[in-house]
């Protein structure tokens, strides 16, 4: 049981870093920052729990866990995620 805590730690984190490092490529002034490291944080987790099965079946390499955590963030911050709209200026 101990063996799956801190891969998992890690992944969510590389998550959050990912998704947090997404955040810098997108034009400031949309709303709603903290979406990114939460939807990366996310993203790590379902990545690991893709590798976790397939390193159970078929018994996957460790080095596919970072990228199984980028390809997530990347799908769900990206072409499937939210659509982010730019924030209303107030009218002086």
């Amino acid at each position: 049981m101990q063996d799956i805590w801190l891969p998992l730690l890690l992944a969510t984190s590389f998550g959050a870093f990912t998704g947090s490092l997404f955040r810098l490529t997108r034009r400031p002034g949309y709303q709603r920052p903290f979406l990114f490291p939460v939807l990366g944080l996310l993203g790590g987790i379902a990545a690991f729990m893709i590798h976790y099965v397939l390193a159970s079946v078929t018994g996957a390499p460790a080095w596919l866990l970072p990228v199984l955590v980028v390809l997530q963030v990347w799908l769900w911050l990206g072409p499937l995620g939210p659509k982010l709209r730019p924030a209303k200026q107030p009218e002086p």
